[in-house]
């Protein structure tokens, strides 16, 4: 896009980029580490795409039409992870009682983010936001939702993975609506990116 700092690209998660995926979320490739599969499939599902591995369910992840979310480079190297699709695709969001739609926008999801050790601080998040949302708009997405937290000073890193509410207004999304859901005791919030 022009005007954009040719030291970032975002690029969705192939077949061909799952290693630098893998990189960023588990770059000890541990069999029970997270791989970002809890809001996508159902432990029996994990079972029978990966054979019981959940890298390996992952991986099938990453063969969809709509890939689970894209890495995010800087001087081509993978420091960033966003889960990001239509919410449609994300059972465990659309099923949800706590998270539900504030209207019929079909609306694509960011589930999480994920800066890979010792690259925070350094305008990943900034870049990360921008390139899953001009990816969303590529393939025809009219809006971009997240479900950050809103604390009210310091967060505990722990919790990073959530977002939180002043990272995504400057990244351009605006508040539609709250949400039943809590992370650590703080309310979910339901931000909105309209693209179209």
């Amino acid at each position: 896009m022009p005007g954009a700092d040719p030291r970032w690209e975002t690029h969705p998660v192939t077949p061909d980029r799952f290693e630098d995926f893998a990189d960023v979320v588990n770059p000890n490739r541990r069999a029970t580490h997270c791989w970002c599969l809890s809001h996508r499939l159902p432990a029996a599902e994990i079972d029978r795409l990966g054979g019981g591995s959940r890298e390996q369910a992952a991986r099938r992840l990453s063969e969809r039409e709509h890939p689970p979310g894209v890495v995010t480079y800087r001087d081509g190297e993978p420091v960033g992870w966003c889960s990001i699709s239509p919410r449609t695709e994300i059972p465990r969001l659309e099923r949800s009682r706590l998270i539900r739609p504030v209207d019929d926008v079909p609306v694509w999801s960011i589930i999480c983010l994920v800066v890979r050790g010792g690259r925070r601080r350094q305008g990943v998040t900034a870049a990360m936001l921008e390139g899953a949302v001009a990816y969303a708009a590529s393939r025809g997405a009219t809006a971009v939702e997240a479900h950050p937290v809103d604390p009210p000073g310091r967060i505990d890193l722990t919790m990073g993975f959530v977002g939180v509410r002043a990272m995504f207004e400057r990244a351009g999304f605006e508040v539609v609506g709250t949400t039943d859901a809590v992370a650590s005791g703080l309310p979910r919030l339901v931000m909105r990116r309209t693209l179209a």
